[in-house]
């Protein structure tokens, strides 16, 4: 099996360039995990303070769980401290962890990049869609079927197809075991504020973002990375896209430098902090127009879903859904 082309930083950059790129910060790492976590906290504190706000700030926390998922994705790349123990101990304890599985993971998709091998490809297959199938997929996302048919369905199916003489209460305790941070936080959030009158604030302002709001994220943020990317691509400055992001995307859609996608596929050790300075030199050297970018996120949505409507699958399972239900029911067995 091929692997992708790839750069190397010497082919751009002289190595007085590359060395500030590539550094690791000791404190910036963490700082931007303590930054996703007070931002929730600050968010979580406004809802419960004034109940009419539970709206804004579930697109604040559901973006803020996205931002500790791509730290944690710097951690799988070392990018997050330059001390390896530290960047694993962070990026398995302070986000959404199961470290060493996506790293192992994650980094067949850089090796195989849109080749046949790569273990993201059935993300960007799809495309392009019809708009009609992009709203019914969006609708699933923020009334949370698609969290139930990755997190939870899987669960019911194994509980329904169970063999003779297992029981319903050890498959729902084998799952739990499977999860123990999802239910020791729920535990530990609930005894906390339940005494003062906020027994709801883990179920609204935890679990309600990561159902709605965080699947739709993360669903626009792979569109937008490798939607339209064609298969077995040659050029590495095409691999990955880099979009525009104003600060309000930046607030409710692509925290943490999440966007400058193309500049990480060519340079995937350089921590997220310092891929917009990255850019800015590539761009300076005359390399920009080469890459894959898009002018915003509404550009990229409009070209992903550009099928026309008598096209539409109506409402049949695509290659990334059956993809997605396969992932969820093997993470049961």
């Amino acid at each position: 099996m091929a692997a992708a082309a790839r750069v190397a930083p010497k082919d751009y950059f002289t190595p007085e360039e590359w060395a500030p790129l590539a550094k690791k910060s000791a404190w910036k790492g963490p700082a931007l995990i303590a930054h996703a976590w007070i931002v929730i906290g600050l968010a979580a504190a406004l809802a419960m303070a004034f109940p009419l706000a539970i709206p804004l700030a579930v697109m604040i926390i559901g973006a803020r769980q996205l931002g500790l998922a791509i730290l944690m994705h710097d951690a799988a790349h070392g990018a997050l401290h330059p001390n390896l123990k530290v960047n694993d101990f962070l990026g398995e304890y302070l986000t959404p962890g199961g470290l060493v599985q996506y790293r192992t993971y994650h980094l067949g998709h850089h090796k195989y990049a849109q080749q046949a091998e790569d273990p993201d490809l059935g993300l960007s297959a799809p495309f392009p869609i019809t708009r009609v199938s992009l709203r019914r997929k969006m609708v699933r996302d923020l009334t949370g079927q698609t969290h139930f048919k990755q997190r939870w369905a899987p669960l019911l199916r194994r509980i329904r197809e169970r063999k003779p003489g297992e029981s319903a209460p050890r498959i729902v305790w084998d799952f739990v075991k499977r999860r123990p941070r999802f239910f020791i936080g729920a535990a530990i959030t609930i005894a906390a504020t339940a005494p003062f009158g906020y027994w709801w604030a883990w179920f609204v302002l935890w679990w309600l973002p990561s159902a709605t709001w965080l699947p739709l994220v993360t669903r626009l943020r792979n569109i937008a990375e490798h939607a339209l990317v064609a298969k077995d691509e040659p050029d590495p400055l095409r691999h990955a896209r880099s979009t525009h992001a104003n600060i309000l995307e930046r607030v409710f859609l692509a925290p943490y430098w999440v966007n400058y996608h193309c500049e990480h596929h060519m340079f995937m050790h350089v921590p997220c902090y310092n891929l917009p300075r990255t850019q800015r030199l590539l761009k300076a050297k005359g390399v920009l127009p080469g890459m894959l970018t898009s002018p915003g996120y509404l550009d990229v949505l409009r070209l992903a879903s550009s099928r026309p409507a008598s096209q539409d699958r109506g409402g049949g399972a695509t290659p990334e859904e059956r993809g997605v239900r396969k992932e969820a029911v093997a993470a049961l067995q």
